[in-house]
This record gives structure tokens, C-alpha cells and sequence, in this order.
């Protein structure tokens, strides 16, 4: 027997229905796809001030302005030092003669965190367990 041999032909892949599909896939993104130019929140932070701590009753008042200065009961602290703090709220705690008072941290929207955790951690060093973060709104034009 005998067998002939054929020329094979190549096998060829038609990639010119993929392009088109990709292509109209393209423009269906394009079309439906929008942007937004403004995609972030607008927040009112809050904010810290010395005027208008009031210290009612028998509680501790700590409040942190906006260039880290600490105040304890409407008393600025001399220096942003942990120690000189628990030193200043130590005395507080003495003159008011209750060693477990309320107490209330106030801290501004620009203060760094590590201030807020320093007084935390002074004031679980003085013993004091029961504390609140209060913070106070103002008015104050919306940031464009």
C-alpha cells in the first residue's frame, strides 16, 4: 500500500472577532463608567479651647489645645512633659482632697494622638478609672 502525502495546511487562530469584542467591551466601560472629581468627605472636627472650661462639682477637667499645652482645671501645665502632667494633676487631685474624681479629657481636632494617650496613661497611673473624652463644636465656615 501505498499512501500519499498531503501538504497540510497551517492552522491559523482568527483573532480579529476577539478584537472587535474586547473593543466594544471598551466602549461600554467608557460610556458607563463616571468620575467623580470631589470624592472625600467633608467633616466638621471638633474643637478645644481654655475659655470655656468650667469645672462644676467634683470632677478633674484635662484639656489639650490644639499646640499640645495640657490645662487642668483651667490651669495650664508648664510644659508638655508626662511627668510635670502627673505631677500638676497630682497636686489637683491633693487640693481637691478626693482621690477618685471624674475625669474629663477634652482634646482639640489638631491635637497629636500620643498627647491623648499620655493623659490616658497618666491618669490610669493616678489610680483613675472613671474618665470621659468630651469634645466641643464651634462655629466655624466650612473648609472649601
Amino acid at each position: 500500500m501505498k499512501f500519499r502525502t498531503r501538504e497540510r495546511q497551517e492552522s491559523k487562530v482568527d483573532l480579529t472577532s476577539l478584537i472587535d469584542v474586547v473593543f466594544m467591551l471598551l466602549i461600554f466601560f467608557m460610556v458607563t463608567t463616571t468620575f467623580d472629581k470631589n470624592a472625600e468627605l467633608k467633616i466638621e472636627l471638633p474643637t478645644a479651647s481654655n475659655t470655656a472650661a468650667t469645672v462644676a462639682g467634683d470632677k478633674l477637667e484635662l484639656l489639650i489645645d490644639g499646640q499640645g499645652r495640657y490645662y487642668v482645671n483651667g490651669r495650664e501645665v508648664l510644659n508638655s512633659q508626662p511627668e510635670t502632667l502627673f505631677q500638676a494633676m497630682s497636686m489637683t487631685l491633693e487640693e481637691m482632697g478626693n482621690n477618685t474624681p471624674p475625669l474629663v479629657i477634652s482634646a482639640d481636632a489638631a491635637v497629636n494622638y500620643q498627647a491623648v494617650v499620655t493623659a490616658m496613661d497618666i491618669a490610669g497611673r493616678l489610680g483613675l478609672t472613671n474618665f470621659s473624652m468630651a469634645t466641643s463644636q464651634s462655629e466655624r465656615k466650612p473648609q472649601e
